[in-house]
């Protein structure tokens, strides 16, 4: 990630930072004066978004930014390298002496980047953007996709392009948020994707892998009697998917297995890393659906044991796999 440089003439005007990455990021301001520096912070920027941290005219003669990206992604997506040290907390703050930080007070040393803001009839304006280099409109998709990706819907590839799969993921999400259908385009919609983030037990079924290996899984659905297995779906080490299931349906079955690098099953001790139960449904080793779920063996098929999983009357349901 880098902030996109160009200064024209001494800043003599607000400051405003434009989000133009895939993800929401907690902005924090630096302005250094005759070696003295100050600090401030927290400023939330949707991706796509501006958003206006000072106002009023900078005598400041350097700017920094110090940019990082929500929790909800994971380990940092954004490179720490930069061109300075001052001091930040984990909430929001205002340091008035921000190059001696004051540990009892949660103050800590973060890197920040120089910017030369370029002038447009909005104010002063610095841009931070990512390699692919998304206009504001695709880095919005982008972030949609993104956050869609993460909560366990199936968006990719994350690339800031309208397509049938986005759509088709999105718009399994604003039914069961019960949002409306203008809803992506609202100023609070990354908030409510992110709540959805937090909320994985919410609605519908995920699986949410919370092992450090990816997982492999594979699922039955009971549609009036009649069980379909289907596989696999890949897990990988922190994420959640939420495959597509009919409407409503009374009772699932789910199987999963850790794998290595290669795709092979992983072992703790002499037992496989696996987790199903009693029901005992086919599977093969490469992806599959199939309906008919007697006498695997004489099939070709693997009888596999799944765990039972009762959605009747439930508005959803989360298999975590743990070690």
């Amino acid at each position: 990630m880098a902030a996109v440089l160009g200064l024209a003439a001494p800043a003599r005007a607000d400051l405003q930072f434009c989000n133009k990455t895939s993800y929401m990021l907690d902005l924090a301001l630096a302005l250094e004066e005759k070696g003295a520096a100050a600090s401030r912070g927290w400023f939330r920027a949707d991706p796509g978004a501006c958003r206006s941290v000072l106002q009023g005219a900078i005598t400041a003669e350097r700017v920094f930014v110090h940019a990082r990206a929500l929790a909800a992604y994971g380990p940092s997506p954004l490179p720490q390298a930069g061109h300075a040290d001052f001091c930040v907390t984990e909430e929001n703050f205002v340091i008035a002496a921000a190059g001696t930080c004051h540990s009892r007070s949660g103050q800590r040393l973060v890197r920040f980047s120089q910017i030369k803001p370029s002038e447009t009839e909005q104010g002063l304006t610095a841009y931070l953007g990512e390699e692919a280099d998304y206009d504001p409109a695709q880095a919005r998709l982008a972030g949609i996709q993104r956050l869609l990706v993460i909560a366990g819907y199936d968006a990719n590839p994350i690339d800031g392009l309208e397509g049938k799969k986005t759509s088709a993921a999105l718009d399994q999400f604003l039914k069961d948020r019960r949002l409306p259908a203008d809803a992506p385009g609202n100023a609070g919609f990354f908030q409510a994707m992110l709540d959805a983030v937090k909320a994985a037990d919410g609605v519908g079924f995920s699986w949410c892998n919370e092992t450090p290996h990816a997982v492999m899984a594979a699922l039955g659905i009971d549609e009036s009697g009649v069980v379909t297995t289907r596989g696999w779906y890949r897990v990988d080490a922190g994420k959640c998917v939420k495959p597509d299931l009919p409407a409503k349906p009374a009772r699932l079955y789910s199987f999963a297995e850790a794998v290595d690098k290669e795709g092979h099953a992983l072992k703790r001790g002499n037992r496989l890393l696996v987790w199903g139960g009693p029901m005992q449904l086919c599977t093969r080793d490469v992806r599959f659906e199939i309906s008919e779920q007697k006498d695997c063996g004489a099939q070709g098929l693997t009888a596999t044991g799944f765990a039972v999983i009762d959605m009747a009357g439930k508005p959803g349901a989360t298999v975590r796999f743990r070690e």
